[in-house]
């Protein structure tokens, strides 16, 4: 599962860039090609209607709920076009990534925010029964720290959770970088 690689994080534009996010595309760009067909794609997407505690986060952030910020909820180039799911709540684990990967799948996790919508994921898919493999190098966040603090919360869900590596994982997988 590929958490929220869309321009919302990866553009320079927007006002949710994400800097790191560029090198932890190439790293998850030498992953995606082992897992094949498998490999889901989440996207962030505003509501059509904010309500509760949406209501203010996007008093706080207007510009995602306007008409000329729609280019920034696609799935990034490469992989546009490829097996996606949209939520408009950070975690990603919903009804439909569940009824993708299954009863208790095993499912490995990478993407952005580390702190935010990657963390919200994989609390639920852990929560869920899920048994989570977390790639470290393949998550973002707005600042080292952040990224670091929430992968130590997120670390502490061992032995559901297990932080790996890209490089653990193309081992694993038996594949080569391309």
């Amino acid at each position: 599962m590929v958490v929220d690689l869309q321009p919302a994080f990866s553009h320079p534009d927007s006002p949710w860039f994400t800097p790191s996010l560029g090198n932890v595309s190439q790293r998850i760009a030498k992953l995606v090609p082992l897992y094949g067909e498998r490999v889901v794609f989440t996207r962030f997407v505003p509501p059509a209607q904010p309500s509760g505690s949406w209501v203010p986060y996007y008093e706080k952030w207007p510009f995602a709920l306007e008409k000329s910020a729609d280019w920034l909820w696609d799935v990034d180039e490469p992989w546009r076009g490829r097996k996606s799911i949209a939520s408009h709540t950070f975690g990603k684990w919903t009804p439909e990534a569940i009824a993708l990967l299954g009863p208790e799948p095993r499912v490995t996790i990478c993407g952005v925010s580390t702190d935010c919508c990657v963390l919200a994921t994989v609390f639920a898919a852990v929560d869920g029964g899920a048994q989570v493999r977390l790639v470290e190098d393949g998550c973002a966040a707005k600042t080292q720290k952040a990224h670091e603090q929430a992968m130590a919360m997120m670390a502490s869900r061992a032995p559901q959770l297990t932080v790996v590596t890209v490089a653990d994982e193309i081992a694993r997988l038996g594949g080569k970088t391309p």
